[in-house]
Parts: structure tokens; sequence; C-alpha cells
């Protein structure tokens, strides 16, 4: 009989025990109760993950949407308030506009007294030689005449403190009106942004929402410079006034100093007429008492020339003597007691003719300056009636001040020039009108 035997052969891989099957079988349901706890609480919290977020979005545009309210709401009052004071520098720019051209028309009716001033200057200095003098009257016309360039360089620099302050206003105008201008931009921006909701279709990602714009500013610098600007035309608008009540007092203050100076000049140009007349009578006396004494010097001329030819004779003769004595021979040639005194006589002839020829040329030029001088008389004299006849129709000429803008009013200007010419005692040369 035969016998059979069946060979086992097991896999070469490590085989487990039953405990471990167990225990693999019970860590496998132990994970899976863990992660389907896991996957509950996921769920519970991404529901209140989308609730919590929900009301945090909601809520957080109800607040943007205020902040815009608000910020509109303070737009508009700033723009109110600014737009008062844009009213404000509208009127006075055109107040101050008015005065500063009632000022320049003052200073265009300047022109005319300058111009008389000018031809009176120019009339005076037509007088001759030494009439040429800076006196009284001249000081005066002059001083005249700087009043009139002083009240046109006070109305041109009122004018151009007026033109400046419109400078200065117009441009604190345009950028307030800038400022108007951006704020009711920049509202009817925040009106539109208001107006979107999340539904709008004009919505889309933006590449960089959170960055600041290069030109964008903090709130605090936003609220720093619209009180600055509100407070850049109030300080503007503070000294407007006081600059209108200037121009009107220095129109009033020039007339008046120039009417004052006006009767100083003519008050001088009549007082130098007198006195030019007193000195011309005085040098006509002088005139005949230098012609007297350049007679006298003529004769001493003469009497001093015959010295001089009476002491040339002489010196010839020493020289002479001295010549001839030098024609010696041999050891006779010897410097002697002669010789020393013909020597002593040649150096007293010889300065004798020098002090005589210093005093004739003294005395001719003696009688030459006062033959000058009396020339200068005679011409000064000439020079001085001529000054006389200058003054007077200075006088006459400034009667055109009177009938001008800022002169004096007469009914008849020639009793005025009438009047001069007996003041200054004229009557004599000059016929009365």
């Amino acid at each position: 009989m035969a016998f059979q035997s069946v060979t086992t052969l097991e896999k070469p891989v490590p085989h487990l025990s039953l405990a471990d099957w167990n225990a693999r079988v019970g860590r496998l349901r132990t994970v899976a109760d863990a992660r389907r706890a896991d996957a509950f609480a996921l769920r519970h919290s991404a529901r209140s993950l989308r609730n919590e977020t929900r009301i945090e979005s909601e809520w957080a545009n109800y607040e943007t949407n205020e902040a815009l309210r608000d910020r509109i709401d303070q737009l508009n009052s700033w723009r109110d308030i600014i737009s008062k004071t844009f009213d404000r520098i509208e009127l006075e720019i055109k107040l101050l506009q008015d005065e500063k051209i009632l000022t320049e028309r003052e200073l265009d009716a300047l022109a005319g007294p300058i111009s008389v001033i000018s031809e009176v200057l120019t009339m005076r200095d037509s007088r001759l030689g030494s009439e040429m003098t800076y006196d009284e009257p001249d000081n005066e016309v002059k001083n005249e005449l700087m009043v009139l360039e002083n009240n046109q360089r006070l109305l041109a620099d009122r004018c151009q403190k007026a033109w400046e302050k419109l400078s200065r206003l117009e441009d604190i105008r345009y950028k307030i009106g800038m400022e108007i201008e951006n704020k009711v931009e920049a509202v009817e921006l925040d009106f539109l942004q208001l107006a979107l909701d999340r539904y709008s279709s004009s919505l889309s990602y933006k590449p960089d929402p959170l960055r600041n714009p290069q030109s964008s500013c903090s709130y605090d610098a936003w609220l720093s410079h619209v009180k600055h600007m509100k407070q850049l035309a109030e300080d503007e608008l503070a000294d407007t006034s006081s600059i209108r009540e200037a121009l009107f007092a220095c129109r009033e203050k020039a007339r008046n100093m120039l009417h004052a100076q006006e009767d100083r000049a003519e008050h001088t140009i009549r007082k130098r007429i007198f006195e030019t007349q007193r000195a011309r009578n005085e040098l006509e006396w002088q005139k005949l008492k230098m012609k007297d004494e350049m007679d006298s010097t003529v004769c001493e001329i003469k009497t001093l020339e015959d010295a001089l030819n009476d002491k040339s004779d002489s010196l010839k003769l020493a020289e002479t003597r001295l010549e001839n004595r030098a024609q010696r021979s041999g050891m006779e040639l010897c410097m002697d007691h002669a010789h020393d005194l013909l020597c002593q006589e040649v150096e007293k002839l010889r300065e004798i003719r020098r002090v005589l020829k210093q005093k004739i040329d003294d005395a001719r030029a003696n009688f030459n300056a006062l033959s000058d001088h009396a020339q200068a008389i005679d011409v000064d004299l000439e020079n001085k009636q001529h000054a006389l006849m200058t003054d007077i129709r200075a006088l006459d000429l400034r009667t055109r001040l009177r009938g001008g803008e800022y002169g004096i009013k007469l009914k008849n200007p020639n009793d005025q020039m009438n009047r001069n010419i007996v003041l200054t005692r004229m009557e004599d040369e000059i016929p009365l009108a």
C-alpha cells in the first residue's frame, strides 16, 4: 500500500498574529471615527465662517457708505464756506480796481503841472553866467518839481501796491476757484461710489487697489490745506479796505502839498527879483570905482617901465666894462678888487631889473585883473538884467498852474502879475498890463 504526502509552501512575507490583526482593525475604526469627527467640525466651522464673513462684509459696506455720506457732507460744508469767501474776494477785487483806476487818473493829471514846472526850470536855465545859481527860487521850484515827482512816485507806489494786491487776490481767487471745482468733482465722484453696490455691472478686480496714489495726502494734511486756504484768503482780505483808503488819502495829501509848495515858489521868485535889482545897482556903482582904479594903475605901470629902462643902461655899462677887462693879457688878467665890484654891480643891477620886471608884471596883472573884472561886471550886469526878465516871464508862465486842476483859480491872472511888478518895483521898466 502506498503512502501520499503534501508539501506546503508559505509566502515569504511576515505573517501577523491574530492579536495584531485585531489591533489593526481597531486602529482603522478609530481613525475612521476621527476623520468623520473632523469632517463634521469642518462643516460646522465653515458654516460659522460663512455667516461671520457675510455679516462683516455687510457691516463693512454699511460703514463705508456712511463714511462716504459723511465725507460728502463735509465737502459740501467746506465748499459753502469757501464759496462765501470767493464771493467776498470777487467784491473786493471790483472795489479795488475802481479805486486803482481813480488813482491812475490822478497820476495822469500830474503830467500838466510837471510840464509847466519843467518849462519854468528851462526858462530859468536860460539865465547867463553867474546868474546860473542855486538860489532860493531855483531850490523852491525844484522842490516843487520834487513834490510833483514824489507825488507821482507816491501815487505810482500806491498803484503798484494795489496792483500787487489785485494780483494776489486774483491768485487766491484762482486757487479757491480750483478748490471749489475740486470739491464739486470729489462730491460727484463720491456720489457715484455711493450709488454702486455688489450687483453693479461695472465691478471688476483691480491690479493694486490698496496702493497710495502719487499725489495723495493724509486726511490731516487735507484738512490743514483747506484751513490754510481759508486763512490765506482772510489774510489777503484783511488789509484790502486799508489799501483803498490809503489811495484816497494819498491823492488828497499830494494835492495839498502841491498847493503849499506853489505859494512858496512864487513868493521866492518875487523876492529873487527884488534882490537881483538891488545887486544890479550895487554892480553899477562898483563899475565906476573900478574904472578910476584902472586909470591909476596905467600911470603906475608907465612909471615902472621908465625906471626899468634907466636900470637897463646901467647894466649894459657894467657888463661892457667886465667884458673889456677880460681882454687883458698875461698876469694882468687877475681878479682884482675892481673886478669884484663890477661883478657885484652887475648882480645888483640884474636883481633890480628882476624886481622891477616882477613889479611891472604884477601891475600889469593887476590891471588885467581890473580890466577882466570890469568886463565881468559888465557881463554880470547884462546877465542880471536878463535874469530879471527871465524871472518875470517865469512868473507869467506859472499862471497856467492856477488855471489847472491843482492850481488856485483866479478871475484875472494879470492882476497877480501886476501885483508882482509893483512888489518888486519894476513898474518903471515894465508897463503894467
